[in-house]
């Protein structure tokens, strides 16, 4: 499925942290951050899982909800979303579905080795429910500074 910018993100429901299912179409009327991130509790997604955690008041303020989705299982994520202190859910998408509809499921090597992981990525949808942005093959270092800056002109735009 091919992603283009200004077309309806795709839609999903899947299950998140807080005994809660996570519905795209109900968060319509507000501007949605999903980020893709390999792995529960290493080290880089812990980085950015916490850059998205200490900017949510800034996220919040321009009515912007922001979600964590990887292939982790739902006590994974429990654990690293209690450990981390965030203060957004985190979505377990074991069987890939939702990183399927967002195709962020590549080819990567670890150690020589290859196998078949999340491409750390980003999308900012609008509070239509459209794709405004996204970012693919993302570095940690000031991602959520820039993810943020977007929302927040996205939210002034509109």
């Amino acid at each position: 499925m091919t992603l283009a910018i200004g077309e309806p993100a795709p839609s999903f429901s899947a299950t998140a942290t807080n005994d809660t299912t996570v519905t795209l179409s109900d968060l319509k009327g507000r501007q949605v951050v999903l980020f893709f991130y390999p792995k529960a509790s290493t080290p880089g997604c812990t980085t950015e899982g916490g850059d998205f955690r200490d900017r949510m008041r800034d996220f919040e303020e321009v009515h912007t909800v922001v979600l964590g989705v990887s292939r982790d299982g739902i006590r994974a994520q429990e654990n690293f979303k209690a450990k981390q202190a965030f203060n957004f859910e985190l979505i377990s998408d074991k069987d890939e579905s939702v990183c399927r509809l967002f195709d962020v499921i590549k080819l990567k090597k670890l150690y020589g080795k290859e196998h078949m992981g999340i491409e750390r990525s980003t999308f900012l949808i609008d509070a239509e429910g459209k794709l405004a942005r996204e970012w693919r093959g993302v570095k940690v270092p000031g991602h959520a500074d820039e993810v943020l800056q977007a929302a927040q002109t996205m939210h002034a735009a509109g």
